[in-house]
């Protein structure tokens, strides 16, 4: 358990006028997502850390927020959970840059890795409604960038995204989120495109 003041430090670095969907919900909402898959974890420590410090620095105009936040999620963590848990969520959280479980990791941090990331995924799956305020919040976050720009790179990366054989890595994802993720992907990118 983390002391309630470095909890207070971990939510005033999600705030902030320039986050939208990246701000103190995203990860409040992956805490109490985690808790269906908790028992499945190996090192639920760990991946809370991860929760907690994925995108405590998040700037939509840098290309390097996962390998700060992780370096920033070490220092933080340090004194509170044990060195392994420690290393464990740095990897989780350098994850998230790709999307990928790391390829260098034992069969437990593999799994985790895997539900991990389809909880940081999971926003794709959501309701209607609840996908499209993501969708507002990640356009706020990139309010710099003109309209048509934005467009065009958002529709790539959602192409990109429908073009995998699988949006998620875990069974319980590939369940839980597939078919409504595959479905709001799909209209968001219609909409991209028609605009």
């Amino acid at each position: 358990m983390l002391p309630p003041q470095l909890i207070e430090t971990i939510k005033a670095l999600h705030a902030g006028p320039e986050r939208g969907y990246h701000a103190w919900s995203h990860p409040a909402a992956l805490l109490d997502l985690m808790e269906e898959v908790r028992d499945q974890l190996s090192d639920p420590a760990a991946v809370r850390c991860a929760i907690l410090l994925h995108d405590a620095i998040y700037d939509a105009k840098r290309s390097d927020n996962e390998r700060r936040s992780a370096a920033l999620a070490a220092d933080l963590l340090a004194g509170h959970v044990p060195a392994e848990t420690i290393r464990r969520a740095v990897r989780l959280i350098e994850a998230t840059e790709r999307h990928e479980v790391p390829p260098d990791v034992g069969d437990d941090e593999a799994s985790d890795a895997r539900f991990f990331l389809d909880l940081d995924l999971s926003i794709l799956g959501a309701d209607a409604r609840a996908f499209d305020a993501y969708e507002a919040g990640v356009r706020h976050e990139h309010q710099h960038v003109p309209d048509a720009a934005f467009r065009a790179g958002r529709a790539a990366i959602l192409g990109r995204f429908l073009a995998r054989d699988r949006l998620y890595l875990s069974d319980w994802g590939i369940a839980r989120f597939e078919t409504q993720a595959r479905q709001n992907l799909a209209r968001s990118l219609a909409a991209l495109r028609a605009a």
